[in-house]
Order: C-alpha cells, then structure tokens, then sequence
C-alpha cells in the first residue's frame, strides 16, 4: 500500500500519534467559514439541474440520536448531488476513490458505473494523496483536533471537554464530523484521515478541511452503510503544486 504524501504541515501533525479517533478534520479558518481555496469548484454540468428525487434523497433523515435536517438544496451545486455515472478504473468494485481537485468521490460498482458523491476536500497546505483502507466506522462520532489545531486556533477550546480519549467535542450536530466517520489507516497506522460528514452542505465542491474528506451528511450516511471496514480507499494526487 503506497505512503500517504503530505505536505509539512501535515508531517508534524503524524508526529503526535495516532490514538483512536484523532483527526485534524475542520474548516481551515474557523467552524461555520469557507477558506479560499486554490481550487476552484468543478464547473456545472450542462445537464445538472435538482431533479424530483433529491428532495427524497436530501430529506430529514430519520431514526437517528440527533437531527439530521433536509439539505437546503439551493445551497448546493447541483453537480455535486449524488449520482450513478460512467467511471472507467482499474479499481475493484467497492473502492473508494476520491478525486479532489474535482471534488467528487466515487464508490466503484459494477460494469464500468461508479456511485459519485460531491465532496469538500483540504485546502492549500492540508493536501494528500495515497491508499488506504476504511479501518473503524463511527456513527456521530467525537472529535478530537490535534494540539497542533487548537494552538493554532486556539478559540476552538470553548468547544472542548474532557472525554474519553481526551480533550475534545462530543459527537453531535455541531460536531464538524458530522453524522458519520470511516478512520483510514495504512497496514495498523492510523493516518489521522477520515471521510465524514459535515453540518456545512455549502461547503460541498470546495477545499476548506484540514486533510479530511467531508460530506452532506445525508451523503456520508449513504456511504457508510455501503462500505464494510477493509474497504480500500485510493485519494487521487492534486494537480495544484
């Protein structure tokens, strides 16, 4: 399995280990604000336009321990709204493949088809690249921001309380891994990268995390009921320098 390519900052962030459910997932700037990004949104598809089915598909989901509320579909590119399209890989059915500089995941099927997913993805300074496998999946899960984040940002501790794996935000609705988490670790590394959720769906087709790869939290439930843990993920290299 290849070695996941970061940049320096991200190299400092590995150096503090790797404890369970550690992650350096959050908006660059601060929770509720989009970062500029050096990429730009994919450009909209001459047929994309909302369709009957993504009010059912973006509706309030129910059955779950906190509020997941219908997406408000005007906040969202159309583009970026789950669809099943042609994608030729060499990937087996059943990869993850994430492709940031166009903002979209795949979750590879059958007979050359893919399950597309728009997604928000790291900023300048926070990209990787490499392959992985889903190693632990977790509904609403904590977050716990590397020392390195909360020194950087440090208003982000009034968020904060003691939990079981240390200081950090309990899972919830304003948890910025949102409704669903798969951890990623290289043979028995964690690599501190997860594919989530996120309460910010305006945020989807943009590069606002640190490293992480987030998504509408109706997509990430949709995802994470298809992936069995082991599956392989494969995030595509940015063409951005």
């Amino acid at each position: 399995m290849s070695v996941l390519h970061r940049r320096a900052i991200i190299t400092r962030l590995s150096a503090i280990g790797a404890a369970w459910g550690l992650a350096g997932c959050a908006t660059g700037t601060r929770v509720g604000s989009v970062q500029n990004s050096p990429l730009s949104p994919a450009p909209l598809e001459p047929e994309a336009s909302f369709e009957p089915a993504h009010a059912a598909m973006y509706g309030p989901v129910t059955g779950e321990p906190f509020p997941v509320p219908a997406v408000k579909l005007s906040e969202v590119n159309p583009v970026f709204l789950r669809k099943t399209v042609p994608y030729a890989t060499a990937e087996a059915p059943g990869t993850i493949v994430a492709d940031p500089p166009r903002h979209y995941l795949y979750l590879v099927l059958k007979d050359g088809r893919a399950l597309r997913y728009g997604v928000g993805v790291g900023g300048e300074g926070f990209g990787w690249s490499g392959a992985a496998a889903v190693h632990d999946k977790q509904e609403w899960p904590d977050w716990y921001p590397p020392k390195e984040m909360l020194e950087r940002r440090p208003e982000l501790k009034k968020s904060m309380s003691e939990l079981r794996g240390g200081l950090g935000m309990p899972g919830g609705p304003a948890n910025p891994l949102g409704a669903r988490a798969m951890y990623l670790w290289q043979g028995n590394k964690d690599t501190l990268y997860r594919i989530h959720g996120t309460n910010e769906p305006w945020t989807i087709g943009r590069s606002v995390s640190s490293g992480c790869i987030r998504m509408i939290n109706q997509d990430a439930i949709d995802l994470y009921q298809r992936t069995p843990v082991g599956t392989k993920v494969v995030v595509l290299a940015s063409r951005i320098s």
